[in-house]
């Protein structure tokens, strides 16, 4: 469905999916035959963790690479060795989910010239129109350069991930389709896809759908 590239790197506001987007995207990796691993290096937010989906990625072939701390009261900003490997070695597909907004995207700068270097990566700019911050493609154009600022990355493309959560109806995803298009011509950075949950599949009409199925959570 996609032109999977090596790295693949979720960022995005606070609250935007980019964590179940990420864990859905190493789903796709596989389900490719590709070999995969999600690393979580979101050093910002500890409550919301792509390990809370570890034993499903695991069953799948899906290597789990997440933060010594994460699920737990302690949040330390401190990267396992082992993420720094999956960025330099080059052996497997690598998913990364970074943390929210600028701050999160500090963390890039640890990999960026081992990721720029081999220039086979994508960045998606993850966002959800139904966010209080990211209303309006012009709102959303100032979270994308704020992040861009934390990095020496840039970001190749865009995810609508607009969603109001298990109340979303078709009409709600295909409303904001303008405002992404807004957001590309904005920023001169291609729609990848819009996200679409498994239990809408067939009642949403539109162009480069990717369905997705939600994170469970151990609360």
């Amino acid at each position: 469905m996609y032109d999977f590239k090596r790295v693949s790197l979720f960022c995005g506001h606070y609250g935007s999916g980019k964590t179940n987007l990420a864990v859905n995207y190493a789903k796709a990796l596989r389900a490719a035959g590709r070999e995969a691993a999600l690393a979580d290096i979101d050093i910002v937010n500890p409550y919301f963790r792509s390990k809370d989906s570890e034993a499903e990625l695991r069953s799948l072939g899906i290597d789990v690479i997440s933060l010594p701390f994460a699920n737990t009261s302690v949040d330390l900003p401190s990267l396992p060795s082992e993420v720094y490997g999956l960025v330099q070695r080059r052996d497997r597909f690598a998913v990364l989910d970074i943390g929210g907004d600028d701050r999160g995207a500090l963390a890039l700068g640890r990999f960026a010239p081992y990721i720029a270097e081999e220039n086979d990566y994508d960045m998606f700019f993850v966002v959800n129109f139904y966010r209080p911050l990211t209303r309006t493609a012009a709102a959303a154009l100032d979270v994308l350069r704020e992040i861009e600022a934390a990095t020496p990355l840039r970001f190749t493309s865009i995810i609508n991930n607009s969603n109001l959560g298990e109340e979303t109806a078709p009409a709600d995803i295909e409303k904001t389709f303008p405002e992404a298009q807004t957001l590309r011509r904005l920023t001169g950075l291609p729609v990848a896809f819009t996200s679409v949950c498994e239990t809408l599949r067939g009642r949403v009409t539109g162009e480069n759908l990717f369905y997705i199925s939600l994170q469970k959570k151990p609360f």
